[in-house]
């Protein structure tokens, strides 16, 4: 939805394929160094930076869960982690 929103609105698909690459490389860290992000409230839940964005996300021992991923430039009463 971030991608085609800035698709749209750029009317260009350059800076949507740069932002889908830098979350990859991001997600892709998370493989090898999962403790990376800062710890949120919630215990088992971190967020990573990503320019503008907050990825929160929760490492198990099988996998890792991206539970949303957070605009920081909006009001934050309305953030939810599930």
């Amino acid at each position: 939805m971030i991608l085609e929103f800035y698709t749209e609105r750029n009317k260009s698909k350059t800076y949507s394929k740069k932002l889908y690459t830098r979350f990859n490389k991001e997600l892709s860290l998370l493989l090898t160094q999962p403790e990376i992000g800062i710890k949120t409230e919630l215990d088992s839940v971190r967020g990573l930076i990503v320019e503008e964005y907050i990825l929160f996300y929760e490492v198990t021992t099988e996998m890792i869960i991206v539970h949303t991923l957070w605009d920081s430039r909006q009001n934050p009463t309305g953030l939810r982690i599930e």
